[in-house]
């Protein structure tokens, strides 16, 4: 089996709201889909956290580089992509786009040999993963509203964040957590992130700091991205001095730079996205380093289907990871699966059993955000 071609489309048409300080308007394109084709007529499927333009023109480098290799060796051609890029900057477009071609890649290794990718990525320690609701912060009464809804659709988990928190009033900040308890109850797991990514943020550490003894007092689960992303001091002395534990490190690319934060002592909790970190292979690796560390590791997940399926499987395949990312509301998981993603009765995910990542995606849907019939 050969790789014969790599084809990129971009979603549009139902993007969501990201909570950023230039917010995201439905057609806006920010994750694309990557398919990777082969000689005996195998495709597999990934996601990309990144333009579609981006995307296509890091392709221009990486295809010729995938052109004629044996696609059920995922590992091997992810890290030449690596070793062979070095030249045009760790991290960014071309990074992003390797890790789409590695979920790929993995998707056809599963459907050739007719495995789930958990399986082939060490074997299942479980086989339902618990999904934490990803919500943007809003006015108390829509926020109230918000959760209340999806604890009513089987959530037990949840996440509140970006949005107006951290960035009106440190009073704000509090009724924000408080109106979140309130709607959730007190045995619901609840963690906050700050958004510290986002263009131009102005908090500093003492005020992380201070933020992190009021989320102590609500029983906040951890503070996620309270620091802008390259803080590495900042981290440090915050995870020294926080009664919450501390997580970051989603827009970390490769197991380079989130070696340095690990080494560091920056992070609780450790959150690559399999969508733009490096892949599957990649997170893998961060998980298996954080875990000698100490470090929980939760994949960061603002996601289409195919990015969640890939986030399940490597839950499933992970002993000490037990959570996913759960972008709520967003027609790019709920509709891009054929079926969807459904809570069982105790708020748990299902792994998908099938081969590859184990999803149907729907054609209707890959028509309407992606003007494609099928991949």
């Amino acid at each position: 089996m050969k790789i014969i071609d790599i084809r990129a489309v971009g979603l549009r048409g139902a993007t969501p709201q990201g909570g950023w300080a230039q917010e995201l308007t439905p057609e806006d394109n920010v994750h694309t889909l990557v398919t990777v084709h082969t000689d005996e007529g195998v495709t597999g499927t990934g996601s990309v956290f990144s333009s579609e333009s981006l995307v296509r023109a890091a392709l221009e480098t990486l295809t010729p580089l995938c052109l004629g290799a044996d696609p059920r060796e995922p590992d091997r051609i992810s890290q030449h992509l690596h070793q062979n890029t070095f030249w045009l900057g760790r991290g960014g477009a071309v990074t992003h786009t390797i890790s789409g071609i590695d979920i790929a890649l993995w998707d056809i290794f599963g459907l050739a040999t007719g495995l789930p990718v958990s399986t082939l990525l060490g074997g299942r320690y479980r086989e339902r993963v618990r999904p934490y609701a990803s919500v943007l912060v809003e006015e108390p009464p829509v926020l109230t509203d918000n959760l209340a809804r999806l604890a009513e659709l089987g959530f037990t988990a949840f996440k509140i964040g970006w949005g107006r928190f951290g960035r009106i009033s440190e009073a704000a900040d509090e009724e924000i957590v408080r109106t979140a308890r309130d709607a959730v109850g007190p045995h619901a797991q609840l963690a906050v992130d700050a958004g510290g990514s986002d263009a131009y943020w102005r908090r500093d550490r003492a005020w992380a700091l201070r933020t992190a003894d009021m989320l102590a007092d609500y029983g906040i689960a951890w503070f996620e991205e309270a620091l802008r992303p390259d803080d590495l001091d900042g981290f440090v002395q915050l995870r020294r001095a926080s009664r919450v534990p501390v997580a970051g490190g989603e827009v970390l690319t490769r197991r380079q730079d989130f070696t340095r934060f690990l080494v560091a002592g920056a992070f609780d909790i450790v959150q690559p996205d399999t969508t733009k970190g490096g892949g599957l292979s990649e997170s893998r690796r961060v998980a298996w380093f954080a875990d000698e560390l100490g470090v929980r590791f939760i994949p960061h997940g603002w996601n289409t289907a195919v990015g969640l399926a890939a986030d399940l499987h490597l839950a499933a395949a992970l002993p000490g990871t037990d959570l996913v990312e759960f972008k709520t509301g967003s027609a790019y998981i709920d509709e891009l699966a054929g079926g969807g993603f459904c809570l069982d009765d105790d708020g748990m995910l299902p792994v998908p059993t099938g081969p590859g990542l184990g999803i149907r995606l729907n054609p209707e849907a890959l028509a309407r955000y992606a003007g494609v019939a099928g991949t």
